[in-house]
């Protein structure tokens, strides 16, 4: 599995204060450790970015490119102009950077596309349409469709795109889980040799803390059985990280049992290994979501 880096994001207090200062120093020191965390893109997320997105950005981007120049990054604002200035001070990558990301709306992929086109760009394409979240796996599918058409006519191969069909927190929008999985299984179908991501952190967003290491885990795995190229991670998460890198295969395989039906009772198995079955039964609609799931 692909890690695309979470955590040099406006909303940390530590480097949306170093974005607004303009201080090198906290931004320099976290993508170091995220390239030491085993990250293999780093994303920068601005925000809304609306004042100074058009400077912040190419900042940003020459700041990070000093001490990890190896490393490929997501550019990641809904201001279009700081996304093309950062785009215009990038220097190569043996990977070609990411447009992170574009929606599923002609006012934006309109502009957007031609953009990433010019600078060679990859783009990952977010199933969020004219009327926002998709109902379900077909919605997710007919915007794929006519946002990979745009990107072809635009000059962007599927080789070129990761699609993004949108994770929704467990506590919610338990159905919409599931959705996202139907629509990974339809996506090689859909779109061939299209990659994929995803914001994977966000199926936890609202289940209490202690929660979300599992919760993330769980469903990436059952994401990557479907085809799932890539998430957007916590790389401060290593236990997920180790997951994804091939080192808990023991993990994976009690996950693949539990989505098939023949995982052994929880009670029989370790406590962590236990956990992961409910985790998957959750995540699936078998069981309801409760902040006390793991302990019934």
């Amino acid at each position: 599995m692909i890690l695309f880096g979470e955590s040099l994001n406006v909303i940390s207090t530590k480097i949306g204060r170093a974005f607004k200062e303009r201080d090198p120093k906290p931004i320099q020191e976290e993508a170091l450790e995220q390239k030491e965390k085993g990250m293999d893109y780093v994303d920068i997320n601005l925000g809304p970015a609306k004042k100074d997105g058009h400077e912040l950005m190419p900042w940003v981007c020459q700041v990070v490119q000093e001490v990890i120049p190896e490393i490929p990054l997501l550019l990641d604002t809904s201001n279009i102009q700081a996304i093309e200035e950062g785009l215009k001070v990038l220097k190569p990558c043996a990977k070609p950077h990411i447009v992170n990301s574009i929606m599923a709306r002609p006012e934006r992929y309109n502009a957007m596309l031609p953009m990433a086109a010019k600078y060679e760009a990859d783009i990952v394409a977010l199933m969020w349409g004219p009327d926002g979240l998709p109902r379900d796996e077909n919605e997710r599918a007919a915007l794929c469709v006519e946002l990979l058409y745009a990107a072809n006519e635009a000059g962007i191969p599927n080789e070129k795109i990761w699609v993004d069909g949108i994770v929704t927190p467990v506590n919610i929008q338990q159905q919409q889980c599931m959705s996202l999985l139907n629509f990974q299984m339809m996506l090689e179908d859909i779109a061939p040799g299209a990659m994929s991501t995803c914001g994977l952190s966000n199926i936890s967003n609202g289940p209490p803390v202690e929660l979300r290491p599992i919760l993330n885990t769980t469903y990436m795995i059952m994401l990557e059985r479907y085809g799932m190229k890539s998430v957007i991670s916590d790389p401060l998460d290593d236990g997920l990280t180790a997951v994804a890198k091939g080192q808990r295969p023991d993990i994976v395989d009690v996950v693949h049992q539990a989505m098939d039906g023949t995982a052994p009772d929880p009670s029989t198995l370790s406590k962590e290994l236990g956990d992961y079955v409910k985790t998957v039964r959750v995540i699936t609609g078998e069981n309801l979501f409760s902040d006390s799931y793991l302990d019934i």
